[in-house]
């Protein structure tokens, strides 16, 4: 459940839940004799489903709303399901984690609606956008910013291929290097890529009547919209076989859980960064290991820790300011597995220099606070209460950012910075060196993927851009 400060209502009487979609909804939803809606702070995720149209309506809408209640029922989150808007008031909102709007289209709120919602997802509210609802509201500014790109046009149904981009995201966890599916695919007026975390893209290549110039967003995410609201969009679910398709409901299974706070990802804009281990065996050619133990490649494009205690090492060159990411997840059974990254040492075929000469962001769910995740090993703890927020648990991807400026280093986690650390010792320096992943053990069982790098020219760093907000246009379907 997201930690986001919630409306905390009392209650009188049962809560009405939100009707049935299959038509326009026909009563107002009842919001008990004092307004609320229902009594106290939620013991659960639940999410409301809006599927609301004043413009071409999808057959496949009934499809989704099941798809949905499915997901809830396998995972725990209860769903609610309205067209009527005027479940959107401050006190009905509260009850709620997320919002779906499942191919809504046209100008489905009014004023007095739009503002509630808005203040909804301010306060920390979760936005989920299917397909058409990227042809909603183009006339609301915030929803412009909110769903991340307007609908533009789109060709006939027809296969296409996807790029998957972020393979931490619970949207896109499950998938492999391409995702292949057919569906309608839209064109947008604008490119949220500079604005959002895309998750994957089109080939326009692979299908016609792409308008994007080769660049493609189909699914992105995004983070603080507003303030603290978070934002899931996929392009797809035109069709009713994509809310039968296994891959297509994890795939909102999973943007529905970042929307919730069930799961943590980084969603902060990501552009200029360079691959140095892109999950193929050829990207494995410029790094080195060093000492006992080893790495394996997995087909998903994983490297998996094998004994140890050894450092996988980037030989090519050193780094000086710079930005590196990486996805790492515990994969062992008994829930405490151990590994780290390393930054700053000199090149080395023992994995104890890195040790005695760098620095350790660690990875080790029970150590002492400055020894486990997010530290710097030894030196400084992380912000626990930032760190445990922001972390997801073993069996779950996870994305560090450690930004290097000078001797400064800093811990981003899932896209909330964990630790700020300066070093002191003229022994050890951050200015030029090379960075690893460690190997720990026989009976530590880390995995990572997607290990890239922007080097910073100007030596100066910063959270990554806010949203801005979308343009406004005319409706299409």
């Amino acid at each position: 459940m997201r930690a986001r400060a919630r409306l905390v209502v009392a209650t009188a009487a049962a809560t009405l839940l939100i009707g049935c979609v299959s038509g326009p909804a026909q009563s107002e939803p009842d919001p008990g004799p004092d307004g609320s809606g229902r009594g106290g702070d939620k013991a659960d995720e639940r999410v409301l489903v809006f599927s609301r149209t004043a413009g071409f309506r999808h057959d496949s809408i009934p499809d989704g709303v099941a798809a949905v209640r499915d997901l809830g029922a396998a995972h725990g989150f209860t769903v609610d399901a309205t067209e009527d808007a005027r479940a959107f008031t401050p006190k009905n909102l509260a009850r709620y984690d997320a919002v779906v709007w499942l191919s809504t289209t046209g100008d489905v709120l009014n004023s007095a609606q739009q503002t509630a919602f808005e203040r909804y997802v301010r306060a920390g509210g979760g936005y989920v956008g299917i397909h058409a609802a990227a042809d909603t509201e183009y006339d609301w500014p915030f929803y412009g910013g909110l769903v991340g790109a307007h609908f533009q046009s789109h060709p006939a149904i027809q296969p296409a291929k996807t790029k998957v981009e972020d393979h931490a995201h619970p949207a896109t966890a499950h998938l492999g290097a391409g995702w292949d599916r057919t569906d309608e695919w839209y064109n947008y007026r604008s490119n949220p890529r500079a604005r959002a975390r895309v998750l994957a893209s089109l080939d326009e290549s692979s299908y016609s009547g792409g308008t994007m110039g080769g660049d493609h967003p189909i699914a992105w995410c995004q983070s603080s919209v507003g303030g603290a609201g978070r934002s899931f969009y996929t392009g797809g679910g035109h069709t009713k076989q994509s809310y039968a398709d296994p891959a297509f409901r994890t795939h909102l299974l999973g943007g529905i859980q970042y929307a919730t706070g069930a799961a943590q990802a980084d969603c902060r804009p990501e552009q200029g960064y360079t691959p140095l281990f892109d999950g193929t065996a050829a990207s494995l050619t410029r790094w080195k290991q060093a000492g006992p133990g080893s790495f394996a490649l997995k087909d998903d494009g994983t490297l998996t820790s094998v004994g140890g205690m050894g450092l996988l090492w980037y030989a090519d060159h050193s780094f000086a300011s710079y930005s590196l990411k990486l996805d790492w997840k515990m994969t062992g059974t008994d829930n405490d597995d151990n590994s780290g990254v390393f930054v700053g040492f000199p090149p080395s075929d023992d994995p104890w220099s890195a040790v005695n000469n760098g620095y350790e962001i660690q990875i080790d769910a029970t150590d002492a606070p400055e020894k486990t995740t997010g530290s710097v090993y030894g030196f400084k703890s992380a912000d626990l209460a930032a760190r445990d927020r922001a972390l997801n648990p073993p069996g779950r991807w996870n994305t560090y950012e450690l930004r290097v400026e000078g001797e400064r280093l800093r811990i981003w986690l899932n896209g909330v910075q964990i630790n700020d650390y300066t070093n002191t010792d003229p022994a050890r320096s951050l200015r030029d060196g090379h960075i690893g992943i460690q190997n720990h053990g026989g009976d530590d069982q880390v995995a990572f993927r997607d290990i890239r790098v922007k080097e910073l020219a100007t030596g100066r760093g910063g959270p990554a851009p806010d949203t801005a907000p979308g343009a406004g246009g005319a409706g299409a379907r």
